[in-house]
């Protein structure tokens, strides 16, 4: 059985639909990401999760048990971290802390001891006396996290928790957060429209699409073979191209590129239309292709529009003579970076294609 059952949630509000018929399910010690853009309903979900909302139609089970309206959100044994933080700003990081353990009624010495577990945890030990307005935004954070965990919540919940966080600090806390969630071993909900954050930090990513979940997996299988093009457009996913079915064994594409041999594809039928997607990985320069692998790539010839430098990648923009863009990210190898307006013979990993049977 799993600890929390969402089934066949809906709400409206003001006569607009924002969640239809939701179902889904987190087992126990599971981090689950509700990743989506804007205005899909994740937060109204969380909300109605916790009890601050009240769904229309559906029920929410946790560990066997509904929750229903006369169960008061400070009954459920819910923690809840949001994007603000929320902290008091007339107590210091050890009364923020303590708050949760000291509202259990917990005596004083076990209220000090979870408070220093709490920040030794979190990388804030020796910051106990310190104001929280005083502190950055990532220590704030800390404080947030450690505040939500204190109490030893059955279930965490987090509300775009990183999303006032500069790109630098952001991509740090991203990994810390899944460590320290795993080393407490709590099951939570994490919400967020950054992919790249709920690729880091989830289990497994349930996607959202105006109240509706379009697709779930662990972020690798939700990467690697988006269930549609509105997914993997929202993934960052540009390389779209339409095509049909021109043969089945080996599944063979033709497409503005030329005609694509893929590796493998699941009932297909000639004629069909479809979609193929390259993942910006899938290329490398013909010239650092070893032999063994060139045997298997396919090969691409464009015009490089644009080239620029990430460190150990960079990211090269195409024209392919079919009227169609394309853009990469590669390993930097020991040819020279591609100049604008130069011609280039890219090899491509068949592995890192694969079909979406609709039209871009």
């Amino acid at each position: 059985m799993a600890f929390l059952e969402v089934i066949s949630v809906s709400k409206t509000f003001a006569s607009t639909p924002v969640l239809r018929d939701v179902s889904f399910h987190v087992d126990e010690g599971e981090i689950v990401c509700l990743l989506g853009p804007s205005g899909c309903g994740k937060t109204t979900l969380l909300r109605i999760i916790a009890g601050l909302e009240t769904a229309d139609t559906g029920h929410v089970i946790l560990a066997g048990g509904q929750l229903t309206e006369d169960i008061p959100v400070h009954r459920r044994g819910f923690g809840l971290m949001f994007q603000d933080y929320a902290l008091f700003p007339h107590k210091d990081v050890a009364a923020n802390v303590a708050f949760g353990p000291r509202m259990q009624a917990l005596p004083p010495s076990q209220v000090e001891r979870r408070v220093a577990e709490m920040l030794e945890l979190v990388g804030l030990t020796g910051y106990e006396r310190r104001r929280v307005y005083d502190l950055s935004g990532g220590e704030q954070q800390r404080v947030a996290l450690a505040r939500s965990l204190a109490p030893g919540p059955r279930l965490l919940m987090l509300d775009e928790p990183l999303g006032s966080l500069d790109r630098a600090l952001r991509e740090e806390l991203m990994r810390e957060l899944r460590l320290i969630l795993k080393q407490v071993g709590v099951t939570a909900i994490y919400v967020t429209h950054d992919q790249e954050e709920a690729f880091s930090i989830a289990d497994r990513v349930i996607i959202m699409e105006q109240g509706r979940i379009v697709q779930q997996g662990t972020p690798q299988a939700v990467y690697r073979r988006p269930a549609s093009v509105w997914v993997a457009r929202f993934l960052g996913l540009t390389n779209l191209i339409p095509g049909h079915v021109v043969a089945t064994d080996p599944p063979q594409i033709a497409t503005p590129l030329g005609h694509l041999t893929l590796t493998e594809a699941e009932q297909l039928v000639v004629g069909q239309q479809v979609t193929v997607l390259i993942r910006p990985e899938a290329a490398r320069l013909a010239a650092d292709c070893p032999p063994e692998a060139g045997k298997a790539s396919i090969p691409l010839k464009g015009e490089a529009r644009e080239c620029s430098f990430r460190g150990g990648r960079y990211r090269l923009m195409i024209h392919h003579e079919g009227g169609v863009d394309l853009s990469f990210e590669l390993v930097s190898g020991a040819t020279p970076l591609p100049q604008a307006g130069e011609r280039v013979t890219l090899a491509l990993r068949p592995e890192a294609i694969s079909l979406l049977m609709e039209k871009p």
